[in-house]
């Protein structure tokens, strides 16, 4: 049997939270189209460490008495029985004049939460949900069927061992909102870092009990930026009572220059494209920071190989693709381990389903928009700076552990195995 994605990720947060390694399935994001063809606003380094601290950071922490128990989750619709672990949903101001609100979920250790750490996890794309693709489709407590309106648990779930927090980040994505809509254009990475740290010194000031706990910062692909430039944030502002531990960031989006020429080198060792493509990329292509623009000869062969994009999961190369626009009238019987690649549909009609907003606490505003996995009203991205490395290597300088990791679907999973060997199915 292979290996799950919510297998897998499980297995690496024990590594992360126990092993102290320094270093997806489905990453459910657009970050392939928008990453690869959009090089407006990149930078050629990582920015100077002022860019991302905080003037003033005090009066951003706004009024958050009383709010806690208001963001307790009775109840979703269509969740199993026997849930003995509490949610919570709602709202956190990030900037009170643009009226700037990020949503969240929480969902509490399901035994001891009180002695376990804090986890955040980010999706990237940029623009797309941790709600959706994380806490729905991934590493959440509960899936949804197929008729999408029913859950069912998922028993690779990291609040098996952690209080796992989800962040829809930035404005724009998901249920997160802005009054001042002129915010969506200036989104990028420098905003969507400052957003994150002053939402978790507002959420720690709604939920002291976890100021000081082991707290540590987790995603996949674009959160290869979101998660080294929070941390590094948190790092500047030591003020705060954030207990950064470590991070973690699976098939991770770091360096523009590797990650441009891997993704082909990928796509050829897999048989997705041909050799005559792989040839005239290697030979005509520099994707080197300061190469302005690439040759012909090297556009044909980009444009070809992106074909790919079109033809097969990009996130799950041997997969099915789903060809339903929809749920299904009665609910199909749920695998965790078999992937149905109609997933994300199911997700879409459960969150968009009213009463499971009122549940959440979600679209109090009443969004012009309906809820999407990947962000409907972000235009642009305004930054993005071409590497992480030198942050990475400025957290690993400051003890702030790190695990990088791919998934390597050829390895053997069962369900007992013990961490060690689950290390096995870490790629370098």
């Amino acid at each position: 049997m292979k290996p799950s994605f919510s297998c897998l990720c499980f297995f690496f947060l024990l590594c992360l939270l126990q092993c102290g390694a320094s270093g997806t399935r489905q990453q459910g994001d657009a970050l392939n189209k928008f990453y690869f063809n959009n090089r407006a606003g990149r930078s050629s380094s990582s920015w100077p460490s002022s860019l991302l601290l905080v003037s003033n950071l005090e009066s951003k922490v706004y009024d958050n008495g009383r709010l806690k128990e208001g963001d307790k989750v009775v109840r979703l619709p269509g969740q199993p029985a026997d849930v003995h672990f509490d949610q919570y949903a709602g709202y956190v101001t990030v900037d009170k004049p643009n009226g700037r609100a990020l949503f969240y979920y929480f969902a509490e250790a399901a035994e001891n939460s009180g002695s376990k750490p804090l986890v955040l996890w980010l999706n990237g794309g940029p623009g797309c949900s941790s709600l959706g693709y994380g806490a729905m489709e991934e590493l959440g407590p509960f899936r949804v069927m197929s008729d999408g309106k029913t859950l069912y648990r998922n028993p690779y779930a990291w609040n098996e061992v952690a209080n796992v927090l989800f962040l829809e980040s930035p404005a724009g994505v998901g249920f997160s909102y802005s009054n001042t809509t002129s915010d969506y254009a200036k989104s990028g990475d420098r905003r969507t870092a400052i957003d994150a740290l002053i939402f978790l010194v507002n959420w720690f000031e709604r939920f002291p009990e976890y100021k000081g706990r082991d707290f540590f910062i987790t995603g996949e692909s674009y959160a290869g930026h979101y998660v080294p430039q929070l941390a590094h944030a948190i790092l500047h502002h030591k003020d705060r009572l954030i207990n950064l531990k470590g991070i973690a960031i699976g098939n991770a989006v770091i360096n523009e220059e590797t990650d441009r020429k891997g993704l082909f080198d990928y796509f050829w060792t897999h048989a997705l494209i041909a050799d005559e493509t792989i040839v005239s990329i290697h030979k005509f292509c520099n994707f080197s920071l300061d190469t302005q623009q690439q040759p012909p000869e090297c556009d044909r062969a980009v444009d070809e190989a992106s074909r790919v994009f079109d033809e097969v999961n990009i996130y799950n190369i041997y997969a099915p693709l789903c060809f339903s626009a929809g749920v299904t009238p009665t609910p199909k019987l749920p695998s965790i381990e078999n992937f149905d690649p109609c997933t994300s549909n199911y997700v879409e009609a459960y969150l968009n389903n009213p009463a499971v907003q009122k549940a959440l606490h979600a679209n109090v505003t009443k969004l012009n928009y309906t809820w999407s996995g990947c962000s409907q009203v972000i235009p642009s991205w305004s930054d993005q700076p071409s590497t992480m490395l030198p942050i990475i290597h400025e957290l690993l300088s400051n003890g702030i552990r790190v695990l990088k990791y791919r998934l390597n679907t050829r390895c053997q999973l069962k369900k007992t195995n013990k961490i060690q060997k689950q290390l096995a199915c870490l790629v370098p």
